[in-house]
C-alpha cells in the first residue's frame, strides 16, 4: 500500500467532530459540573446553616469526592467522553487526573504501582503551579514596592 492510499483509507476511517457540537457538550457538561457546585454550597448555607466561607471549603472538597469517586467506578471517563474539555473544570478534573492512574496501575500492588503513579499526572500541575506562583508573587511584590500596584 502507498503512502497516498493509507492517508486516503485513514481519513476515510477517522471519526469527523463538529467543533460546534464538542463545544456545546464541553460547555453543557462544565456548566453543569458548576451548577452543581453552586447548588451544593446554597444547600449548605440554607439547609446546613453553615457560613458561605465554610461552605464554598465543602463544596470543594464534595466535588473532589464525587469526582474521584465517579473515576473509581467508571463513570467519570464516560462523561469526559461527551463534555470532553468541560470536564476538566479545575477542581475535578485534578481529581480525575489523580484517581485515574490509580485505578489504572492498582493491580501493581500499593508500592509500585499506586504510589508511585498517584501524582504522575497531577504532579507536573502542582510542581509548575507552584513555580508560576512563585514567579507571580516575585512579580507582584516588585510592582507593589514601584508603587505600581496597590
Amino acid at each position: 500500500m502507498r503512502a497516498e492510499e493509507y492517508q486516503r483509507l485513514v481519513y476515510q476511517k477517522t471519526e469527523k467532530n463538529s467543533l460546534v457540537k464538542d463545544c456545546f457538550f464541553a460547555f453543557l457538561i462544565g456548566g453543569s459540573i458548576c451548577l452543581l457546585g453552586e447548588c451544593l454550597k446554597t444547600v449548605y448555607i440554607v439547609l446546613c446553616n453553615i457560613p458561605e466561607e465554610k461552605a464554598g471549603i465543602l463544596v470543594s472538597v464534595s466535588l473532589v469526592f464525587l469526582s474521584a469517586f465517579l473515576t473509581g467506578i467508571g463513570v467519570y471517563d464516560k462523561i469526559a467522553r461527551v463534555g470532553g474539555a468541560g470536564t476538566l473544570v479545575p477542581i475535578t478534573g485534578f481529581a480525575n487526573a489523580v484517581v485515574s492512574p490509580v485505578m489504572e496501575f492498582r493491580i501493581e500492588g500499593m508500592v509500585l504501582g499506586i504510589g508511585p503513579k498517584m501524582f504522575s499526572v497531577a504532579g507536573s500541575v502542582v510542581a509548575y503551579g507552584t513555580a508560576a506562583s512563585v514567579v507571580y508573587g516575585v512579580i507582584y511584590y516588585i510592582l507593589m514596592r514601584c508603587g505600581v500596584v496597590g
